[in-house]
């Protein structure tokens, strides 16, 4: 929305017949639908490559068949894209900001984004000398896998089976759904922002 302003390529889009809920909605779509679903289907792609060319590989030893045996790829893509739904939807207030910042800045949106949360956090830890606000920014950014999956001791991150898959614990967490309200709250921001705010 930024790169529209500066341009003025803001002008020409105003004037079709599009509603600015539409354009901006179509923007949001991008990072939360569009993008997982690219990165899902390229993967799931290289991992069904190299499964044949393991396959091709260990033909003439007789173990070409162990190849798929030994990797359920029905079962990790599953594992993958509901790794990417919980993604996307955990991340979906950090779109929400970027798009309301990127109408409403002039200049340098990156600092204008960022700056205010770093204030935040350094003005919690000189007055209060605590850091909750930075706990809920890492949590946002980093903490979508405590509720979505049940990792296994001894094991770090990985997921292996789909009982792992915690589904109804990530969407009875409040943080996923007070998350989605302020990623809202920023789209409808965004959206009144775009039919008011003037090109750069």
């Amino acid at each position: 929305m930024y790169g529209e302003r500066r341009d003025r390529s803001i002008l020409f889009w105003k004037s079709l017949p599009v509603s600015d809920l539409t354009t901006v909605l179509s923007k949001a779509i991008i990072p939360l639908v569009i993008l997982p679903l690219i990165i899902f289907l390229v993967i799931v792609a290289t991992q069904f490559v190299m499964m044949l060319i393991s396959s091709a590989a260990l033909l003439p030893s007789g173990l070409a068949g162990t190849t798929w045996t030994n990797f359920n790829l029905f079962q990790q893509s599953l594992i993958l894209l509901y790794s990417l739904i919980v993604i996307a939807l955990w991340h979906a207030p950090v779109y929400g900001w970027a798009l309301l910042i990127s109408g409403w800045a002039r200049r340098a949106t990156f600092l204008w984004a960022v700056l205010p949360f770093l204030a935040i956090g350094i003005l919690e830890k000189l007055a209060f000398d605590t850091s909750h606000f930075a706990s809920m920014l890492k949590n946002r950014l980093v903490g979508a896998g405590d509720t979505a999956f049940a990792f296994q001791p001894h094991h770090g991150v990985s997921i292996d089976s789909l009982v792992q898959l915690t589904p109804g614990r990530y969407l009875a967490t409040p943080g996923l759904w007070v998350g989605l309200a302020f990623a809202a709250a920023f789209v409808a921001v965004a959206v009144r922002q775009r039919r008011y705010r003037s090109p750069i």
